[in-house]
């Protein structure tokens, strides 16, 4: 789907609400919300001398990348996913932070739980989106889907200190559509009578699954608009971009979206990586981090009650060569030492030498982590315990707390870290 940033907020204002009201939102159970600027509000929300100041939250050395951006900052054209030199050229009196995920995660967490108190239907799609049907709450809540996304606004904004956009529709497509059009801080309402009206003016960039190319391929044939590709012959766009694509489209175009929201599934991996300033040969300065790693995605899997089978490495050379090695553990774990054992063997009896562009960790096959199976040959205990009483320093002092003493001092330049799996 085209960047809501990019499609045209004009031809949709009169399903905006607004203090009066909001349009007829019966047979619209479907809400999208979207947190604003997470990473960044949640930064200056923790600094609040920058609430008026351009704020670039990503990786800040020469190889970063824009994880966020405030408002301000995206007014100088700054977008996430740009290289940050970029960014800097484009706002260079733009404050740059580097990310502090396990915040964004305390923050991310505390939002579901809303979520959650108003209805189970509730499907993350990353740290800061989720779908909700409310369609079986609104009896309980005693109010209708809309007022359920003013209130959800209300108790964000109230609990946590930052603010989000709801969109309010029929479908999952089309509620998803609307908050990405009420940026920044809104609230669009799209009635079921009117699903055709609020889609057809807009560009073909706004169906979900139309990416660059196949809407040029879509523009060479003169279909520009959401309507037009309602009004194309189905056997045409088959012909043109496949027939899975072109039903998909048409479907969409037509206003039928039948997908339900599915409350979160079973996570398959957890992980964390790095990319580095400059690119390194040292084996015992990527062993330091791999440990980093190892520390970063075993809190992950404790913070989630989760533990993994199999440990792999990721390793990207200089030249964008990208191999990845796994080995699977007798027992599954969520403890550091293990994962870094196991990390290192990895790296260093499977992977050639070379310079080391990017490193990562990442634990998969994973359950539930409440019980511990003994193993005969299982390594020295207490590290677990270790990891437990870590744990509970850094939820009380922070992150920095405690760290192992390998991680004390000053590391590598790293251009940034790379955020664990979505918590879906």
């Amino acid at each position: 789907m085209g960047r809501s940033a990019d499609l045209p907020r004009g031809l949709v204002e009169r399903y905006r609400a607004g203090p009066g009201g909001w349009p007829e939102d019966t047979g619209c159970p479907m809400l999208h919300v979207d947190m604003d600027a997470f990473y960044a509000s949640v930064e200056i929300r923790e600094r609040p001398e920058l609430r008026d100041r351009p704020v670039v939250v990503g990786g800040v050395g020469v190889r970063g990348v824009v994880s966020s951006a405030n408002y301000i900052a995206r007014r100088h054209g700054v977008r996430s996913a740009m290289p940050t030199v970029q960014a800097r050229r484009l706002c260079p009196r733009a404050v740059f932070l580097p990310p502090t995920f396990a915040l964004y995660q305390q923050v991310s967490a505390g939002v579901l739980a809303i979520f959650r108190e108003i209805t189970p239907l509730v499907e993350p799609l990353s740290l800061d989106e989720a779908f909700l049907d409310v369609s079986g709450s609104l009896r309980r809540l005693r109010t209708t889907p809309a007022g359920v996304g003013a209130e959800i606004r209300r108790r964000v904004h109230a609990e946590h200190g930052i603010v989000c956009s709801v969109g309010v529709g029929p479908t999952k497509f089309v509620a998803k559509l609307a908050s990405g059009l009420a940026k920044p801080d809104g609230m669009l309402v799209v009635p079921k009578t009117e699903v055709t009206a609020f889609l057809h003016p807009l560009p073909v960039s706004a169906l979900w699954g139309v990416g660059k190319k196949t809407a040029e391929r879509l523009f060479d044939v003169g279909l520009e608009t959401v309507a037009d590709v309602a009004a194309a012959p189905l056997p045409r766009l088959r012909r043109m971009i496949g027939v899975a694509m072109a039903e998909h489209l048409h479907a969409l175009a037509q206003g039928h979206d039948d997908r339900p929201v599915v409350p979160r599934s079973a996570e398959k991996s957890v992980g964390a990586e790095e990319t580095f300033d400059t690119d390194h040969h040292d084996r015992a300065l990527l062993r330091r981090e791999l440990l980093r790693l190892a520390e970063r995605t075993a809190t992950t899997l404790r913070s989630r009650g989760l533990r993994g089978r199999t440990v792999a490495i990721k390793v990207r050379y200089a030249d964008f060569t990208t191999i990845s090695r796994s080995r699977t553990l007798p027992v599954a774990t969520d403890v550091t030492q293990e994962i870094y054992r196991t990390a290192a063997q990895l790296l260093d009896e499977q992977t050639p030498p070379g310079a080391v562009r990017l490193i990562g960790v990442r634990v998969e096959q994973l359950g539930a982590g409440e019980s511990e199976q003994l193993a005969l040959d299982a390594p020295e205990q207490g590290w677990r315990e270790a990891d437990q009483a870590a744990d509970k320093a850094r939820s009380k002092f922070g992150d920095l707390a405690i760290r192992p003493a390998a991680l004390l001092g000053k590391g590598p330049d790293r251009a940034g870290t790379t955020k664990p799996g979505p918590d879906r």
